[in-house]
């Protein structure tokens, strides 16, 4: 059952009697940034929170590279809203008992995670390795180990079960989001097309993988979301990405400051927006987070009409929108739960064509989404360097042309800012690329015809200089790296917020 804090307690006597600052951590607290703030995330994180939410145990099988076939599993939903029913999906090998803890990803005074339920003990058994079929796609369907409806006080969130063997020492995450259908002031966008075309589970078997090159950029792959998430595979050896995408990883930082500073939040997945453009209805601005790589045409067409209402967007990412990703069903006939890579956002370019494609199907040009797009070479890293001091995003900051945040930049960036009217490119520069490549990137702001605007911070990095969770790490790519926490990019992100919210 979910924890409760009675209130019953005496605050003041309990903290004065708690020996050690960890108690604090778990116990939570209001931060300063809250005082005067109520909504539902508030109050949510009034509750206590706990750092067991992380794996403490965890093995990869080194003839597979990214597997934990001692315990993995998936879930049934990217996305799903309270009185649903969730599917969990588990293999042991061999077979054993184990239980799952759920956590929601937040604040919770530092802690940044709250226990909500455990299930179990369960009796695990080995799970089938599903074929290799269409387009090397490797689509699961294995019997189900738990289901239960989300309870109605699980608030919108990203929220991870732990699976532990109880047997053995060994555990992985499934992931999911939690969505509400309700007016809020911030709208997060999971990355999670772009966590699943990277996710290599059960060897090489990623959207990039075609049976020829592990990175090959071409229509010939499609991935499933029935399959655990191995672990991540680029820049950096991420063990707590082991079955969780690449959320903790790009966004986490993003949610864990958003929740801290008490923003009225929901969260989506890419998969949200693209079946309705109902949800971007629901906020004053849209945060596309971290490595936002792969949109259908539904989900471009779905925000470009919200920019065009009237809705604010900050693209707190980067090589956005870069690749048509078009969803179909699995094999059992359920939608939504496989993609593919059928083409590039604004088509080949001359330098793209050595390296991508052919594609069947093209999309419009992203920069006229996000003010700018991904360009070639598109890797590498560079201080986020200030071009226009002039803009409003910089107030408070002390920021002057030529500042700079090191390592902000990387690793996939944008450039080639679009012929918008009154686009401002407020900071840009260089980055260095593999082989000492260069590329000229590009952070762009520019005015939406409702009085609204949209940002392009035109990086991957752009939440390391957030916050740092526990369990974070800081990447390291292209002979680059962020320094983290960052108080201009601090400001910089409330002063997009506050224009928002008005």
């Amino acid at each position: 059952m979910p924890n409760k804090n009675s209130g019953k307690t005496n605050r003041r006597e309990v903290l004065k009697g708690a020996a050690g600052a960890g108690f604090l951590a778990t116990f939570g607290h209001r931060s300063e940034a809250t005082e005067g703030r109520s909504n539902s995330i508030v109050e949510e994180n009034r509750k206590p929170g706990t750092t067991d939410w992380q794996i403490t145990y965890t093995r990869v099988d080194p003839s597979t590279k990214f597997r934990s076939p001692w315990i993995e599993g998936y879930v049934s939903h990217a996305s799903i809203a309270p009185g649903e029913t969730l599917h969990l999906f588990v293999s042991t090998n061999p077979e054993g008992p184990f239980k799952v803890d759920f956590y929601r990803l937040g604040y919770y005074g530092g802690s940044g995670g709250r226990h909500l339920m455990t299930s179990g003990p369960l009796q695990g058994r080995v799970q089938p390795d599903p074929p290799i079929g269409e387009k090397r796609l490797r689509d699961c369907q294995w019997e189900p180990s738990l289901s239960f409806a989300i309870p109605d006080d699980w608030i919108s969130g990203v929220y991870l079960g732990k699976l532990s063997l109880l047997e053995d020492r060994y555990q992985s995450y499934v992931i999911f989001i939690v969505r509400e259908d309700r007016e809020a002031e911030v709208l997060f966008q999971c990355s999670d097309n772009t966590w699943q075309a990277y996710n290599r589970w059960p060897s090489q078997f990623a959207l990039y993988d075609d049976g020829n090159s592990q990175w090959a950029l071409n229509d010939k792959s499609q991935v499933s979301f029935n399959r655990p998430y191995g672990k991540y595979c680029q820049i950096l050896d991420a063990p707590l990405s082991q079955g969780s995408g690449e959320f903790l990883l790009w966004e986490f930082p993003l949610a864990y400051w958003l929740e801290k500073e008490g923003y009225d939040v929901t969260y989506l997945s890419n998969t949200d927006v693209h079946r309705s453009k109902d949800c971007l209805r629901k906020g004053k601005i849209l945060l596309s987070v971290g490595h936002d790589e792969y949109w259908s045409l539904q989900q471009y067409d779905h925000v470009k009409e919200a920019i065009d209402s009237g809705l604010n967007v900050a693209f707190l990412s980067g090589n956005t929108c870069c690749f048509v990703a078009p969803y179909s069903s699995d094999t059992k006939g359920v939608p939504n739960r496989v993609i593919t890579r059928a083409g590039r956002y604004g088509g080949l370019v001359d330098a793209e064509k050595e390296r991508m494609g052919p594609f069947h199907l093209d999309g419009p040009n992203e920069a006229l989404l996000i003010g700018a797009r991904t360009i070639v070479p598109f890797n590498g890293s560079g201080d986020w360097i200030v071009t226009d001091d002039t803009a409003w995003i910089f107030e408070g900051t002390g920021m002057k042309n030529g500042d700079r945040v090191p390592g902000l930049v990387g690793w996939e960036f944008h450039g080639d800012p679009a012929d918008i009217p009154d686009l401002q490119v407020v900071a840009g520069g260089t980055t260095t690329n593999a082989g000492d490549e260069k590329a000229d990137w590009t952070a762009t702001l520019y005015p939406g015809t409702k009085g609204n605007f949209v940002f392009n911070a035109s990086t991957i990095w752009w939440s390391q200089g957030l916050s740092d969770p526990p369990g974070h790490i800081l990447p390291y790519s292209h002979y680059g790296r962020p320094h983290g926490v960052d108080e201009r990019v601090q400001r910089i992100t409330k002063n997009l917020l506050d224009r928002a919210l008005g």
